[in-house]
This record gives structure tokens, C-alpha cells and sequence, in this order.
């Protein structure tokens, strides 16, 4: 008994979960869904021939055969060409479930639980917010129970050029496209510490893209900072952007920054959700 208590501890909390799948996994459909994701690497007018299918997914031919053939039957495959000169690439039918996909997903209801997580993580209040009239909305939001107390309200459009959320947001558009929606909101000064020149902002962007996360340095209020993330759309757009925000309070630089880490991490998993799937 002893012996098999050790065995399961060695295995580690995720070795439930790994045996919960394990007991409900149907191989084929697994194999189904490992060849659609090889069809999707694959672009315009270039489909895989059966063993290059096969190669792929580490199957025989003749399985890879078959499983194409059932996927074909419900249009999530599509074929052309004869004998060995036939490829296969993704049907249409995919194009209408992911239509039906997106119909049923609100991006308040995905980051929802991730907020929890992250708000629990940093001890701090968390948003997620959307591009609306040139301004971060906040569409939701995780207080916290305990701690300090912040005026954050749902519904508060935040400028682009020196809040969290909505350099996130500014962070991700064409350089252009920056410029002009600079012009439209204008650079005020909220603080000592807001950026109100075009070309530093411009640069400060840049930098916050090679991080994947935005630092609002009480730049929008005294005393408070924000951190926030971009979320990405199925096609690698924007579809809004989380943060974080608490208490300044002499934080050392290397709370940031990890900070950061938490939030982009969050905001990576709620674009997977949104169906979004990094490049590598």
C-alpha cells in the first residue's frame, strides 16, 4: 500500500488527469484530428498526398487512407486529382463549423476564469478591456476580496497612450494607423510621468511588442500601475486586451517584470481559446 502511495506521488498531481484521458481517449479520433491539423499547415492550392498524410501523423498509408476517406464523407476533407497525383486538403464544412464556433464565443466569457487565475496569482485586481473609439473599454473585471480597494468600474474607456490596456492595444496596430488614432485622442498629460511626445511613444510602443506586455508606470494616475497584455483573435488579430492593476508602492523592477510574465502567459491562453495558435 505504502509502495503504491510513493508510486502515485513520484507521478505528480497531473498523473490523474493524464489516467482520466487515458481512459476516455478513441484513437481514431485522435488520428482524425492530428491529420486535420496536418492539412492545416499546408497553404492555398497545396494539399498532402495520402503518404505525405501518413509520414506526417506517424501512420500506415492504409490508415491514413481510411480516416481521410470517413473525413471526406462529412466534408472536413476535401479531395482533387486521381490515383497518385490526389491531394488532400481541409473541406468547407470546417469553414461553417468554425462560423457556428465563433457565433457561440464571447471573449468575456474565455478570459473570465483566466482573470480568476491571474488575479489570484498577483494578489491584484484584473480587466479585460476592447478597442472602442479609439479608447480600451473595460468589458469585466475581478476585484479583489481582500487588500487594497481600487476605483475600477466597468464600462471606463481608458486613453491609448497611457494605460495598460490600452497601450496593449496601441502596441499592435500598424505604426501608421498609430499615428493617426494619436491624433484623433491626443497625448494629454495625466501625470509627471505620461509619455505626450509622439516619436518616444512610438518607440515605447516597439518595445512593449518585443515583450508581449504593456507597463503603465503611474502614467495614467499617481501611486497606481497596470500591466497589460494583447489577446489575439483566430486569425492573429486583435480581440481586446487583460491587465492587472494595483498599488505602486516602491515595487521593485523585477516584480514587473514578472508580473508581465503572468499576464502575457493569461493573455496567451485566452487567444488559444479564441482559436489562435502562434506561429512555431
Amino acid at each position: 500500500m505504502q509502495n503504491s502511495q510513493s508510486q502515485e506521488e513520484a507521478a505528480g498531481p497531473e498523473a490523474p488527469e493524464a489516467a482520466e484521458r487515458a481512459k476516455y481517449w478513441v484513437k481514431t479520433v485522435g488520428r482524425g484530428a492530428e491529420i486535420l491539423e496536418a492539412l492545416a499547415t499546408r497553404g492555398a492550392g497545396n494539399g498532402m498526398s495520402v503518404t505525405e498524410v501518413g509520414q506526417a501523423c506517424g501512420i500506415s498509408k492504409s490508415a491514413a487512407f481510411g480516416i481521410l476517406q470517413t473525413l471526406r464523407h462529412y466534408g472536413l476533407v476535401a479531395d482533387e486529382g486521381e490515383g497518385m497525383h490526389r491531394r488532400y486538403r481541409l473541406g468547407m464544412t470546417l469553414a461553417r463549423l468554425g462560423d457556428r464556433a465563433r457565433s457561440q464565443v464571447s471573449l468575456r466569457d474565455v478570459a473570465r476564469p483566466v482573470l480568476l487565475e491571474l488575479s489570484g496569482a498577483t494578489a491584484m485586481a484584473s480587466r479585460v478591456a476592447v478597442l472602442e473609439d479609439g479608447h480600451a473599454v473595460v468589458i469585466d473585471q475581478v476585484d479583489l476580496v481582500d487588500g487594497p480597494r481600487l476605483d475600477l468600474r466597468m464600462g471606463t474607456r481608458e486613453l491609448p497612450h497611457c494605460s495598460g490596456l490600452g497601450k496593449a492595444l496601441l502596441a499592435e496596430m500598424p505604426e501608421e494607423e498609430a499615428r493617426a488614432l494619436i491624433a484623433r485622442t491626443g497625448l494629454p498629460r495625466r501625470t509627471s510621468r505620461t509619455i505626450t511626445d509622439e516619436d518616444t511613444l512610438l518607440t515605447h510602443l516597439r518595445d512593449i511588442r518585443r515583450s508581449g506586455y504593456a507597463l503603465d508606470d503611474e502614467e495614467d494616475a499617481e501611486g497606481i500601475f497596470c500591466v497589460g497584455s494583447v489577446v489575439r483573435d483566430h486569425r492573429g488579430g486583435t480581440a481586446g486586451a487583460i491587465s492587472v492593476t494595483g498599488l505602486k508602492l516602491d515595487q521593485p523592477s523585477w516584480r514587473f517584470q514578472e508580473i508581465g510574465r503572468h499576464v502575457r502567459g493569461a493573455a496567451a491562453r485566452i487567444s488559444g481559446a479564441l482559436g489562435y495558435r502562434a506561429e512555431g
